[in-house]
């Protein structure tokens, strides 16, 4: 099976509107669980030189056995040539700068057991994707993992700009670095915006483009939404559902309305309501 095939988690050719059709999540063993059961000497070597790192020495419940031996297994498959420090630490994920191929990537790593399944679940209950996971927090941050990946590629499909997701190994995700020599790109909600109609069109297009392509972002504000070479970029779409998700009008109203409040205090004349007529079409239609 394909990368393109595993990770689409849809059949496009089966179905007549986009989220429909969504495959069931494989979260069974992978190599990176056999590789640390098995606990070779040069995986032996790695672990020993990943815990000694000073770039590595941040809360602890990170680097359990399973995520160093995912973490070997993206080195040895070439997605990651050598590890640099910390991009941005929170309660479910720490973001590591890496390299790979001369290229900067950041390494999202889940935190399997301090993530917070409770704030999950809405995003999980519905979803067919999830229908076979069950409740153990393991196989929801695997499959939690798997559907950033997925949902990013959809969303780069789009025509939307985010992180290429580059590989993912069960809890660990490669993807593109969005930003410059090592610093993260800035958020929205940290810069100076020039020119607040033209930005506020261009995340109205994107919001819409996401709603076509059948997600909703479900957690969209000016905190994920960053600015690099000039341009927008939307990241963190781990929660990200299908427009057939039964909260999915909730979240999208929510998205709608964080948006609209923040160009509000920007000095534009929008509202949630507009923006959300805009994204399901209620409005005037588009010039294309």
């Amino acid at each position: 099976m394909s990368g393109e095939e595993e990770y689409d988690l849809v059949d496009t050719d089966a179905t007549e509107e986009p989220g429909d059709e969504w495959e069931e999540l494989d979260v069974s063993d992978t190599d990176a669980d056999r590789v640390a059961r098995k606990q070779d000497r040069e995986f032996a070597q790695f672990r020993e030189r990943i815990k000694d790192a000073d770039q590595f020495k941040v809360e602890g419940g990170v680097f359990d056995e399973a995520t160093l031996g995912a973490l070997y297994k993206l080195v040895q498959d070439g997605h990651i040539d050598a590890f640099g420090g910390p991009i941005s630490t929170g309660k479910e994920a720490h973001v590591f700068l890496a390299d790979a191929d001369g290229a900067d990537v950041a390494v999202k790593i889940y935190r399997i057991n301090a993530s917070d399944f409770r704030q999950m679940r809405k995003y999980l209950e519905g979803d067919p994707r999830f229908d076979n996971i069950g409740s153990k927090k393991k196989k929801v941050v695997l499959a939690w993992t798997k559907k950033e990946f997925a949902n990013l590629r959809r969303a780069a499909a789009a025509g939307v700009n985010v992180p290429n997701p580059i590989a993912v190994e069960r809890n660990v995700l490669v993807m593109e670095f969005v930003g410059q020599d090592g610093e993260r790109a800035k958020r929205l909600g940290e810069v100076h915006i020039e020119n607040p109609q033209t930005t506020y069109e261009v995340v109205r297009e994107y919001t819409r483009r996401l709603y076509d392509a059948g997600l909703i972002h479900g957690d969209l504000s000016e905190y994920n939404i960053v600015v690099h070479d000039s341009q927008l970029w939307i990241i963190d779409l781990g929660q990200a559902v299908t427009i057939h998700h039964p909260n999915s009008r909730e979240f999208l109203e929510r998205d709608c309305r964080n948006v609209a409040n923040f160009f509000a205090r920007q000095g534009l004349d929008t509202d949630g309501e507009e923006l959300l007529a805009h994204v399901t079409s209620e409005a005037e239609p588009r010039e294309d």
